[in-house]
């Protein structure tokens, strides 16, 4: 099932997700105004969700300027069951055969069960396949996890699989259904990898933030003799930007006057607003006004970019702890 970041939501998943929020009868009137294959990747986005982040519906809500007490929606069945009866309400028995052109679309179980999967695993599966079968695979995933395994695969087969990929157009169902068998039987063969995630850098960085700086820096300076990206890797988890919201003003200030503003500006625009607050509180407001100017004509810019941005600026303030200048607050630490 696709994992829903409010940050980065694609247009049909903001569509999926306001359908759902008014409701079957809502949705079925809506979808009389659609050509079919509007319908169809609407209906994809519906029928891979697993759920909705309160903070995703917030953002949908505030866009379509509609107030939570104002839904009819009935959030109660599964997004699949909810798919399958607003396209019946809405066009009776051709409504049923959309429904399964959609499920066909999203392929086999196996390929969802993938979907679940962090890229690094998907990848290592795939590795070893012949192209087209990899490519076959990849069309069914979201485009962001099929661009993340694409770029873990072994060099030599990466612009073949992109080649397949960019000729594709039908597939025959059997051949789908056969790939999707070997994959599961291959999937069980190693031991279940199937199962739940409970382990990776983000898992260790969790566990690493309750075990004390001290010995935090201590074991990340000993894996970095060992694996100086995995260090990096967790080192990310540790710090987010949003945590900035834990640290005092002081340190703040301290900040601004160490980092560049096309970093800032960079940074704040993919943050959310209460982070963005905390920034300008602590400007002159006519420092603050003069980059909430640029941020409203800046154009819309990568994600990476934003990302790279904000690591530059988490970098800066690690460096300015490391040399006793500020303390980052992060969770319920307690001073005396």
């Amino acid at each position: 099932m696709a994992k829903i970041d409010p940050n980065k939501l694609t247009g049909p998943q903001k569509a999926a997700i306001f359908l759902m929020l008014m409701g079957e009868e809502f949705t079925s009137e809506v979808y009389r105004y659609l050509d079919e294959e509007d319908i169809k990747r609407i209906g994809i986005e519906i029928a891979k969700i697993d759920y909705i982040p309160a903070e995703a519906v917030k953002k949908i809500l505030e866009e379509a300027n509609i107030e939570a007490k104002e839904m009819m929606g009935d959030l109660s069945i599964t997004p699949e069951e909810f798919l399958k009866q607003s396209l019946l309400k809405a066009y009776g028995e051709k409504g049923k055969e959309i429904y399964e052109d959609i499920k066909k679309e999203l392929g086999p179980e196996t390929f969802k069960k993938l979907r679940k999967l962090d890229p690094k695993t998907i990848a290592s599966f795939l590795s070893n396949e012949h192209p087209q079968t990899i490519a076959i695979i990849l069309v069914h995933l979201d485009s962001d996890l099929a661009g993340q395994v694409l770029q873990l695969l072994p060099e030599r087969i990466r612009s073949e699989v992109l080649y397949r990929i960019a000729l594709l157009n039908k597939v025959d169902p059997e051949i789908v259904k056969e790939i999707s068998d070997a994959l599961e039987a291959e999937l069980q063969s190693v031991g279940g990898a199937l199962g739940r995630k409970i382990g990776g850098p983000e898992r260790a960085a969790e566990i690493l933030s309750h075990a004390g700086r001290e010995l935090e820096d201590e074991l990340l300076t000993e894996i970095e003799d060992e694996n100086p990206a995995l260090a990096e890797e967790i080192r990310r988890y540790l710090f987010t930007f949003e945590d900035f919201l834990k640290v005092d003003d002081f340190a703040i200030q301290t900040l601004l006057r160490e980092i560049s503003t096309d970093d800032l500006k960079l940074a704040l625009k993919g943050a959310p607003p209460e982070v963005k607050e905390k920034f300008f509180k602590n400007m002159s407001k006519r420092a603050a006004d003069l980059i909430k100017d640029e941020l409203e004509m800046m154009p819309p810019v990568r994600i990476t970019e934003v990302e790279k941005a904000q690591q530059n600026i988490i970098k800066t303030a690690k460096k300015l702890e490391q040399e006793g200048k500020i303390v980052l607050t992060r969770g319920e630490e307690e001073f005396v």
